[in-house]
């Protein structure tokens, strides 16, 4: 609803968002999950972005605080599930949680904030990922001697296969992390990601990634458009931050994606599919049965869709005012 607000200024959007804002924030003293960059800052930070509201530079900060406690110094990573059979997990997926972090710093004027998120991406490039820069989707480490103990992939086809949405996180969290830093660690892990991601054999010609890059059933797997979209989001930003030919293929490839995001093969027609825009998610193909998360739609496929659009958007104006 921020995001259409960002794109139209309709003040429909704006109240609709300020009100749905509103709902989640009592999440802000919430330390039993790492979603609180996704739950606070998609919410809050566009708010604030927006409307300049003090409040919601205050709930951010606090957000930021009780993330914080989910810290360990002694693996140097930010805990992830409190559930399952693990010691001290850690998701790829807790990539999209340090923006809230860098903010909280920016706002608070703590810089202690910024320096997990930086520790945490740090040992996530040293720990989460294989040498062709495909990553794990779970590391349950030792805090006793910050060490992995295991190398996981709970939602991907197996262990060492390469999860599609994991690929995604991890392209948009280094991107992120480079746009703060402008640390050439990041910049390069984010494409080296993204090499592995567009240059892979199993990625189809429409762009839109299968749930999992080595699913054996390919071609006849499920297409996860969740991860097309985070794809084509982070991509429309990392083209800002490489040369000009690599800029102009980053950008032709987040282009294909949106053509076929925008296309009837993953649009629903208005008023069906439980008014979600975007069809043929998987959340997580292995409790499939379970929780009813394949060939569905998914609330992050929808804002990171709409996200690239605006990117792609600005980034077509741009091109406009410069002939």
């Amino acid at each position: 609803m921020w995001l259409l607000y960002q794109n139209d200024k309709d003040v429909f959007w704006k109240n609709a968002a300020q009100k749905w804002t509103k709902a989640v924030e009592k999440e802000q003293f919430n330390t039993g999950t790492h979603d609180l960059g996704f739950m606070m800052f998609c919410t809050f930070g566009n708010g604030y972005a927006l409307t300049s509201d003090s409040n919601y530079k205050r709930v951010i900060v606090q957000s930021a605080k009780s993330l914080a406690t989910r810290f360990k110094p002694s693996a140097g990573v930010i805990r992830s599930w409190d559930h399952g059979p693990y010691g001290f997990p850690v998701i790829i997926d807790n990539m999209m949680n340090l923006e809230l972090l860098f903010e909280a710093s920016k706002y608070s004027g703590d810089n202690r904030y910024s320096q997990i998120a930086i520790k945490h991406a740090n040992n996530t490039i040293i720990h989460h990922f294989r040498s062709d820069f495909s990553s794990y989707h779970v590391i349950d480490y030792d805090t006793a001697t910050g060490m992995p103990n295991r190398r996981i992939t709970n939602q991907g086809y197996s262990d060492e296969s390469a999860w599609a949405r994991g690929q995604a996180w991890g392209l948009y969290g280094f991107t992120v992390m480079y746009r703060y830093t402008k640390n050439p660690l990041y910049l390069n892990q984010a494409r080296k990601i993204a090499e592995f991601i567009l240059k892979h054999p199993n990625m189809p010609k429409d762009k839109v990634p299968y749930w999992d890059y080595n699913d054996p059933a390919i071609p006849d797997a499920n297409r996860d458009a969740s991860a097309g979209a985070i794809v084509a989001s982070a991509l429309l930003e990392l083209k800002n931050f490489v040369n000009v030919k690599e800029s102009q293929y980053y950008f032709n490839t987040a282009e294909t994606i949106l053509t076929s995001l925008a296309s009837p093969a993953y649009t629903a027609v208005a008023g069906t599919n439980k008014n979600f825009i975007i069809k043929h998610c998987v959340g997580n193909m292995p409790r499939g049965r379970e929780t009813g998360e394949v060939d569905t739609s998914i609330n992050y496929a929808e804002y990171y869709y709409i996200e690239a659009l605006l990117r792609y958007k600005a980034a077509m104006q741009a091109t406009m005012k410069t002939k």
